[in-house]
């Protein structure tokens, strides 16, 4: 194995510093992807990638990142809920990578709910 020398360790430091605050912070959004067991199972961990992926290509510093535990409604999975501010919360579900670059861009970024995957609207079961 290489070693690695300290412009190697200052690149590693950046990376995941840059991912980091994508979690911190007072933000205009919070998304919430569900991340229990059942929820990885399902993909959530390719949908959290394909998340932040999507806020470093579109540079958004306002969208705070964060996962949760089931919400024990493990045949729905993956789930993610998206809140922004002064708006009731939306709980997308079936959710995968390419559902997580459209509900990015259209729902965090425009504004415009994606309907076909809401589970629920605030505390209103949807389906």
């Amino acid at each position: 194995m290489a070693k690695l020398t300290i412009d190697d360790l200052k690149k590693i430091k950046e990376k995941v510093h840059k991912e980091m605050s994508l979690r911190d912070g007072d933000r205009r959004v919070k998304v919430t992807v569900h991340m229990g067991t059942c929820g990885i199972a399902s993909g959530a961990k390719e949908v959290m990638d394909s998340l932040l992926q999507e806020i470093e290509a579109a540079g958004a510093n306002d969208v705070f990142v964060t996962t949760s535990g089931c919400m024990g409604l493990c045949s729905r999975e993956p789930l993610v809920t998206v809140e922004i501010i002064n708006q009731e919360p939306i709980k997308y579900e079936y959710m995968n990578p390419n559902k997580m670059r459209q509900v990015f861009k259209r729902h965090i970024l425009q504004g415009e709910i994606q309907t076909p995957f809401v589970l629920a609207k605030g505390s209103e079961v949807i389906k």
